[in-house]
């Protein structure tokens, strides 16, 4: 039976970030990535060497605006000590935005329950300077009406197979039970916010480029419908651009997910 050590305190911490400048989440030998980033702000700031455990790896380019990470740390460091003390060892590109002490059997990515993903579209012939790199740039108009219509496709539970673009390891289950599928604009803007109990490899920007197909008078609602079922990446089209997601909440507790989407939210 193993015992807390008194030694170590267990960490959660939020991160904001924007990816543009890095080569993901994961640490790659020398190429910089945020987790790199995060860890090496730690042993400058605080003066103690470790691996931070992220919720999840963001793609290469993607964002975030919720993502967690759990980390042990000796027990002399106190949650005050953390956000500033890294903060000042980070590129204005990341940013802890928020610390709070957990038990330590708290792991950020296998204590999760759910996730909020954003996707951005900009939908103009020109693209502001401020928008490189953070939005997918659509230049010619889109039917955003179809594209709110056909949302509904991807809620429930599912075997999301078509919208999985397969890494170098196989998922257990391609199931996932999506909450919430919604898209809402105001022009020139597009968003489509999705939250889900876990998500397959590049699932939400093969998601959002079957959408923009229907926006694009290629698919209609029941094309995704059979695309679906037909578990099968190839039956789908290409990736949206990394460019235009975020991680926008990772979620702990049925309560937190309560409130946010109202009673009988889906798991």
């Amino acid at each position: 039976m193993s015992h807390p050590d008194p030694n170590v305190n267990n960490f959660k911490i939020t991160l904001s970030y924007d990816g543009q400048n890095y080569f993901g989440w994961q640490r790659h030998g020398d190429k910089p990535t945020l987790q790199y980033a995060i860890e090496n702000a730690i042993e400058k700031g605080l003066g103690t060497r470790v691996a931070v455990r992220g919720s999840g790896r963001t793609d290469r380019g993607a964002h975030a605006n919720g993502q967690v990470v759990s980390v042990n740390l000796p027990s002399a460091i106190q949650v005050g000590d953390i956000q500033k003390s890294c903060n000042d060892f980070l590129s204005e590109d990341i940013r802890i935005v928020d610390v709070e002490s957990v038990p330590l059997d708290f792991h950020a990515c296998d204590s999760a329950i759910a996730k909020h993903y954003r996707y951005v579209i900009w939908n103009e012939r020109k693209l502001p300077d401020n928008r490189t790199g953070r939005v997918w740039h659509v230049k010619e108009p889109l039917d955003v009406q179809a594209m709110i219509d056909a949302c509904s496709v991807f809620e429930g539970e599912n075997d999301f197979s078509s919208f999985a673009t397969r890494p170098n390891f196989k998922q257990k289950s391609t199931t996932r039970t999506v909450s919430k599928a919604v898209m809402f604009e105001e022009l020139p803007l597009i968003t489509f916010d999705i939250y889900a109990n876990g998500f397959l490899y590049k699932m939400v920007r093969n998601i959002v480029r079957a959408i923009v197909k229907v926006g694009e008078g290629r698919y209609n609602r029941n094309d995704l419908y059979h695309i679906m079922k037909a578990k099968d990446r190839k039956a789908s089209p290409g990736t949206a651009p990394a460019s235009g997601l975020y991680l926008e909440q990772v979620f702990y507790s049925q309560d937190d997910l309560t409130e946010k989407l109202g009673e009988g939210a889906l798991l």
